[in-house]
């Protein structure tokens, strides 16, 4: 099934004014400055962040100037992120693509991505609400204090499902609950639409997450990280998490212990991978990813009364479980 065509397909005139406003954002004349941003314009990806912005402003009224500007603060800001998430990851790829740092230096990076946000600034700055700029505010302090936290938990012992979903609220959620309420504000939603939009948002940010941790115990040159990745830089993901917790099998945590103090060998990480997917880490987060889609098709049976936008998101939340990269 083609689910990004039915993701587009009522949002196809704003989806195009928006890469328009996104790229015209980008321009520069400086010469270094401009090929780093050209290149940051051609590995966009899928635009699956502001196409939710669309869908929810479509979704509660007309998509106008206000949510196209905030569409594009959000969507600078998470590119700003990721090219200094890179920098601090020393990251070389990013989606089988090159990362900036790696075609320039860490310094030109973080010069880049301090210039990306600020453009996000300005753009938002555009949308004349208070509440849309606080938003975006709010959002670029919460994706920091993700990142610290889960530098924290890597030195913290405990294996707590937990703590990994407060990693993940903080990180990949909140920018989806973002996208939705900043959708939503942008045609003036009522408060219990707005509410109810963040919720749908931060489930879809989860799905997504878990889906992303999933693919790390599978070797893919699509997905731009070889298996086991996560445990390499001391992440513990939630399959690893259930299967551990549900064996309590001294020697795996013992290994994974080893992971968080970043003192693990590829030979223990490729057991513990093993481990995990025969003690059924994998089924557990793919049920996990299936109770938050659950909960995301109530939003959509409640809050969406267009049968088309409603197609639209139903395809967007599908595509995010299912999608292969």
């Amino acid at each position: 099934m083609d689910y990004l065509s039915l993701i587009k397909q009522p949002i196809v005139e704003e989806l195009n004014d928006f890469i328009q406003f996104f790229n015209k954002s980008l321009d520069h004349d400086n010469g270094l400055l401009s090929q780093a941003l050209n290149h940051i314009k051609q590995r966009a990806g899928k635009r699956m962040r502001p196409m939710l912005i669309l869908l929810i402003a479509k979704n509660f009224g007309k998509v106008s100037d206000t949510t196209l500007h905030a569409a594009v603060g959000l969507e600078l800001l998470h590119t700003a992120s990721l090219v200094h998430d890179d920098v601090v990851d020393e990251s070389a790829e990013r989606r089988g693509q090159k990362s900036v740092n790696a075609l320039y230096d860490n310094k030109v990076s973080v010069l880049v991505g301090d210039f990306i946000l600020s453009t996000a600034l300005l753009n938002v700055s555009y949308t004349h609400s208070e509440i849309i700029v606080r938003y975006l505010a709010e959002l670029g302090r919460t994706l920091s204090d993700g990142e610290i936290l889960q530098l924290s938990n890597i030195q913290n012992a405990d294996i707590s499902e937990d703590a990994y979903y407060e990693i993940i609220k903080g990180k990949t959620a909140a920018l989806f609950e973002a996208c939705a309420a900043i959708g939503a504000e942008s045609v003036g939603a009522s408060k219990e639409d707005v509410l109810a939009a963040k919720k749908f948002g931060q489930n879809i940010g989860i799905i997504f997450q878990i889906r992303d941790d999933i693919f790390d115990y599978y070797n893919s040159d699509e997905i731009g990280k070889p298996t086991g990745n996560d445990m390499i830089d001391g992440k513990l993901t939630l399959p690893a998490i259930y299967a551990l917790n549900s064996t309590n099998n001294e020697e795996m945590i013992a290994i994974a212990r080893k992971i968080k103090a970043h003192q693990i060998s590829s030979d223990e990480i490729a057991r513990l991978v093993d481990f995990t997917k025969q003690n059924g880490g994998i089924d557990y987060a793919e049920k996990r990813m299936w109770d938050f889609h659950s909960e995301c098709m109530s939003f959509l049976e409640s809050r969406v009364a267009d049968e088309e936008i409603r197609k639209s998101l139903t395809a967007y939340v599908d595509y995010v479980i299912k999608r292969k990269l």
